[in-house]
């Protein structure tokens, strides 16, 4: 459950967050210079803004992991999406942290 300015509790992914995941992919390639031939969904946590922010991380080979802030507007704005951040490096153990 996210809270207003604060990032709530890290969920499960859900095929929602996988489906953004997919969206964004080719602004993690690019912001990265990388090409990710495993880009799967693990666990997210949200801020509610003025829209959502999404923290999420994804598995993107071996054990190796990224965290992903992804803001997605308000549906009168037509609910895009937008790569803010990612942190590459991660592990599956780290905590999804406000960054």
């Amino acid at each position: 459950m996210s809270k207003i300015g604060g990032i709530g509790s890290e969920m499960s992914a859900t095929p929602e967050v996988q489906q953004i995941c997919d969206e964004v992919k080719p602004q993690v390639e690019q912001k990265t210079s990388r090409t990710f031939e495993v880009f799967v969904a693990k666990s997210f946590a949200t801020q509610v803004v003025s829209g959502m922010n999404y923290f999420i991380k994804v598995q993107v080979g071996g054990e190796e992991y990224a965290h992903l802030k992804v803001f997605q507007s308000l549906p009168h704005a037509g609910h895009k999406l937008e790569l803010l951040s990612v942190q590459t490096g991660k592990t599956l153990d780290e905590p999804i942290v406000y960054f």
